[in-house]
Parts: C-alpha cells; structure tokens; sequence
C-alpha cells in the first residue's frame, strides 16, 4: 500500500514548486494571493489525505522508498496512525494560516522575505513526519528548522529580530546533533538506519537512558520545553504573526511527535524511572511558562510563553503515560496518551487563532504593547469575539475544548494511587497540584491579556484609530473559534478518532464514547467520573439567555446618570485604568521573588523638587542567567584562548595535524 503516502509526497512537492515560483515571483503584487491560494489548497488536500487515512479504518500502513539518500538505503516514508494524526495537526494549521495570510499577507512590509520560506517551513514539517529513516528524518528536521529561521528573521533590520534568529539558530543546531546522537545510538553498530530495523532490535537500558536524554534536548528545545525554551519567547513575536501561529501551535507539535515517535514506538518499552523524568520538565515548563506569561505586556510575547506552558501539559500526560504503560496499565496509559494527543490538537487550534487575534491588533495599530492598547471591542467586534472564545478555549473553562483535554489529563493524575513505585505515587500527585496551579494562572492570564488589549478605552493614538480587519483574516479566526467550542462540546468524537493512534502505541484505547448515552465523555468507567459537553453547553447557553431575559423584563426602564468613578483623580483619562503591570502586581509580589528574583524601589524626589517619583521593578530570567550566560562566557573565553592557533606557522600546523593522527590511533588501539 503506497497511495496515501505517496499523494502525500506529491503534496509535499507541489509545496516546494510554490516555494520555487515564489522565489521568481514574490516582488510582483499577485504574488501574496497565488502563493496563499496555493499553500491553502494543496494543505488541505494534505489534510484530507491524512483525515481518511486516520479515520477510514485502514488497518496497512503506506509506505515507499525513494532512490534518495543515503547509498544503497534510500529514503523511506511511512504513514501510519501517528503520522496521519500529526499531518493532520501541521496540514490544517497549514491551510487555517494560509486562509489568513490572504489578507494579513496584503501589509507585509517584505513579502519576498516570507512567501518563498511559507511553503517549504510547511513542506519541510510535513516532511519530518513522513520520513520512516534516520537520514530523511535528520534531513527533514534541518530544512524544517533553516526555513523557520529564515522566517523569524525576515524583518533583519530590527536588531531584535536578528538575535532572536541568531539564538533560535544555535538552539535549533544543538538539537538536531542530540538527535543525531539519539538515532546512532538506535541504529547501533549495524547502522540500522531505517525505523523498521531500529524497531525490531532491544535497546540496552543505558542506551535508553542516554537516548531518552538526548531525545529531550533534541525534541524538547524544538518543543519549548524548560530549560530549553529560551529561543521560543524570543523567536515566536519576531516572525510575521501567521508564521508565529504556525510555529507555536504546529511546528512544537512536530518536536513533540519527534519525541513520541522515538520513545513510544521505536524504543516501545518505557522504564518507569523515565517517566519521572518527563513529569518533572512537564511540571515546571507549565509553571514558569504561564508565570513568564503573567508578568508580560507584549500580547505575542504572552503567547509565546504560554505555549511553553500547553507544552508541558503535553508533556505531563506523556509522562503519565510512560509510567502507566512500564507498570503494565494499559487503559490508564491510553488514557493519558490520548490527552495528551487531544491537547495537541487543541492548542494548535486555540493557539492559532490567538496569535491571528494579536496579528490583526498588531495590523491595525501596529502595537504589540498592551498598554497602548485598550478599547479594541468597540472598534474591532468581530475579532474581539473570537479572540475571548480564544481566551476561553486556552483558560481550559468549559464548555470549550482546553477544557475537555486537560480534564483527562487529571483523570489520569486520579489513578496514580495503583502505580506500584513510590517515587510515581509521591510525584503524580505533586505534579497534578502543580498543573492545578498553571491552570489557574492561565486564567488570570487571559483574562489580563484580553481586559486589557480590548477593555477600557483606548490607551493611544493608535488604538483609537483601529478598525476591523479583512474578511481573510476574520474567516480564519471564525473557523478555528467554532472548532474550540465543537471539540470541547463534543470530545468523545476526537476521542474515538485518536484511538487508532493509542491502539498502536500502546495496545489499547480508551472505551467506545459514541456508544454512551447522551454524548457523555467516560474516559475509564462511569463511577469514577464522567463529562458531558454538549449539556454544559446547552446549560450555559440556557440560563444565560434566562439571565439576560429576566434582566431586560424586570429591570426599571428609568435612566439614571452620575459620575464616573475615576479611581480616585479628579481627571478621568486612559492613564488612570488598569494596566497589565498592575494586574501582574499581585502575584508577582507572591511569586515573583521565587521565579524571576523580582525587586521593586521607589525613587521619591526631594521636597520641593518637580521630578516624578519613579517605581521600578527589576526582574530575572533565572534559567538564562544560571545556565545560558556562563555557557556564553565559556566559549567566549576558549575562542579568545584558541585564537592564537590561527597564526602559526606551517611547520607547527604539520606537527598539531601529526599529534592529532597519533591521538586518535591511541584511541582505536584502546577501544575494545
């Protein structure tokens, strides 16, 4: 069977022929609507290709080899459950940004600095989850990671954007060698490089522990994960906004398939012990992510660091399902696998559509800045909107679909009390209180980034002078809004779809949710917990059109006027409303000592004196300053020491370049 891979590749071609005609085209003033019309196009014949193949039952994988690669290998390609699953995230993301770029993409400043670099970032993430070898994985991965550079520094000019690229660049080239490390080490000294022989042999336990190692620095800088984050906060703001939805709610999704491809089918047997491992980063990526998040005021920024966050609740529930599935679980491990597949699909459904919200913002008022914002629902209704339902979706509040994942992800944390290890009994319970508290902070979060961008009245210029943007645009943002109110008000859909994918892994599903009455989500047995979206749904949208009804009927038609409270000045201007530092100050005075070494001081002028007093708060990025900084020092202190090497003579050369021969015979002489 070759047909759905095969279109796939097919697909995967016509996207770099767009990048092709997009090199000779992109300074004519067609070029935007061509090149948009045919990413959208050929990505949703990808998606449907991958849909069918997910969900038409079909039990035979796809597959084909190429005369490409490596000599006498070729480069292999697979679909199969997991992939068609990922295809399915990266070509719906693919066409939703396209949708967006149709309009969005009319005010690029540089549009031939995008439109080339769009199709092959979306051919080379379909690419990475189509290679079934080392090789073509390897090679997929890094064209996937120079054509997302490449977008992230399209606008080089601001200083900003450039080191934004030069970071992202180094972390994207650390990963891809930990992988390279990782598949060696798989491929052992056969050099098995295709994944069919990788699967059929056993790892040794220190080859899985040195792989799952590398295997989190390689997967889990692409992802976002903690410590490995600090390129995305900076990388994500700095692409256009529809690229930055495509990398921060598809292309961390593609690391986190890297992850599960190696661990859960390559590797197949789990220790427990990992687990631990994969838990403890998940945890604190969702903690610090939505704090970082808390504390900001650039809305692309924000987002930014509340996927590090969504990622470490992926990772959690990966976790959990390391741990349910090495003790012999495998209900409670397709459970877990299955939320964390579901909340893939979810944040890059209410990621995008965020980071659309903020593109538009940002079009209309060319702010990013929160506090020069304020009093976009007035002038902006429709994106308003689906920027709250956005907000919602990502707060995990019911009835949308953040909230239907993460609830699994809980029911998972519920069944910890039968693993059979302590450390998993201690830990489980630990972390769950720990993502508790994430979700709590990403309510406050939201309901800061959306009170104060489109509350209020309007902060500047700028966002007085706003207006709606295209019908592109808009339609984009609708259709992903709708999608996080339809999976969260019917996730036994999504669940059962999945299943073909847990089945695979993990060798079993969660129970049929089709057969329950009334819609009901039953993720392992009725007594223990159920949920059911669609009467959440209906429950909400009943009482509050009784609310608003018993409201307009009994309430006095008499009008009454008084002034407006100013919070305490006589002036009622923009400057005196809330502002995002001032809604952060709480909890960074809780928090913020412990994660970011907040201090604030106060600057009172003298008396008599006409300066202002000035308050300041000063803050830290612990992880970049403990493990980034001196790693910088490091190599700027060796390069300066080796420096010299480049003056020598030819004689010393010959002499370092003999040395050198003599080294490495020793070391094969040894090696046993």
């Amino acid at each position: 069977m070759m047909a759905g891979v095969a279109a796939l590749l097919w697909g995967v071609a016509g996207l770099l022929g767009t990048t092709v005609l997009a090199m000779a085209i992109s300074r004519r003033t067609f070029a935007t609507r061509l090149v948009y019309s045919a990413t959208l196009a050929l990505c949703f014949v990808m998606f449907a290709v991958a849909a069918l193949h997910l969900l038409g039952g079909n039990a035979d994988d796809s597959k084909l080899t190429l005369p490409l690669g490596l000599p006498w290998i070729g480069a292999h390609f697979r679909l199969d459950a997991l992939a068609a699953f990922f295809l399915i995230v990266v070509n719906f993301g693919g066409a939703a940004a396209s949708l967006y770029g149709l309009g969005y993409g009319r005010h690029e400043a540089a549009p031939h600095r995008v439109l080339p670099f769009f199709a092959a970032f979306l051919a080379g993430m379909n690419l990475v989850v189509l290679a079934s070898d080392a090789f073509s994985f390897l090679l997929s991965w890094e064209f996937m990671s120079l054509a997302s550079w490449a977008l992230v520094i399209a606008h080089h000019r601001e200083p900003s954007h450039t080191r934004a690229g030069f970071i992202y660049l180094v972390m994207a080239s650390a990963g891809t060698f930990a992988l390279l490390l990782a598949f060696a080490l798989l491929a052992g000294p056969a050099g098995t490089y295709a994944f069919s022989a990788i699967r059929a042999t056993q790892p040794t336990p220190l080859v899985e522990a040195v792989v799952l190692g590398l295997m989190l620095v390689g997967a889990g800088s692409k992802a976002g994960l903690v410590p490995l984050h600090v390129w995305l906060p900076l990388a994500h703001p700095a692409a256009p906004s529809h690229v930055s939805a495509l990398m921060s709610g598809v292309m961390t999704k593609v690391a986190v398939y890297a992850f599960i491809r190696v661990v859960f089918d390559l590797m197949g047997h789990p220790t427990w012990w990992a687990s631990l491992v994969v838990l403890f980063l998940g945890a604190l990526s969702a903690v610090l992510g939505i704090l970082h998040a808390m504390m900001e005021n650039d809305l692309k920024r924000l987002l930014a660091y509340s996927t590090i966050e969504n990622i470490g609740i992926i990772f959690v529930s990966l976790g959990l399902a390391m741990a349910f599935k090495a003790n012999g679980m495998p209900l409670a491990a397709a459970l877990s696998l299955t939320a964390a597949l579901f909340h893939i699909l979810n944040h890059s459904f209410f990621k995008s559509l965020l980071f659309f919200g903020a593109g538009a913002v940002l079009t209309t008022t060319g702010e990013r800045n929160m506090e020069k914002l304020g009093g976009l629902i007035h002038r902006m209704p429709l994106t308003s909107f689906v920027f709250l339902a956005g907000c919602v979706a990502i707060s995990a509040l019911p009835p949308f679909n953040g909230f239907a994942s993460e609830w699994l992800t809980f029911q998972a944390i519920l069944l910890s009390p039968e693993l059979h290890q302590w450390g998993l009994k201690v830990m489980v319970p630990a972390v769950g209180g720990l993502l508790a508290l994430s979700a709590a902070l990403a309510v406050a979060t939201f309901v800061k980034a959306f009170g104060i961008t489109f509350l209020g009245r309007p902060r500047s210029p700028a966002a007085e002078g706003a207006h709606e943007v295209d019908r592109f645009s808009l339609t984009a943002m609708l259709i992903l809004a709708v999608l996080c109110l339809l999976t969260g008000i019917l996730p036994g859909l999504v669940i059962d779809a999945l299943s073909p994918v847990t089945t695979a892994l993990i060798g079993s599903r969660m129970p049929v949710q089709l057969a329950q009455p009334w819609l009901t989500t039953v993720p392992i047995a009725e007594s223990r917990s159920s949920y059911n979206g669609l009467l959440v749904f209906l429950f909400i949208t009943m009482s509050a059109s009784l609310a608003v009804f018993v409201i307009h009927k009994l309430a006095s038609r008499a009008v009454r006027r008084g002034p407006a409270w100013g919070c305490g000045f006589p002036d009622i201007t923009p400057v005196a409303q809330y502002t995002g530092t001032s809604f952060a100050e709480p909890i960074r005075r809780v928090l913020g000592t412990f994660a970011f070494r907040a201090r604030e001081s106060v600057e009172m002028p003298p008396p008599g004196s006409l300066e202002p007093a000035r308050l300041r708060v000063e803050m830290h990025d612990l992880i970049w300053e403990a493990l980034y900084q001196p790693l910088v020092g490091a190599v700027e202190y060796a390069t300066t020491k080796l420096n010299y090497l480049q003056f020598l003579t030819i004689r010393r050369y010959l002499t370092l370049v003999f040395g050198y021969l003599v080294f490495l015979l020793l070391v094969l002489a040894i090696w046993p």
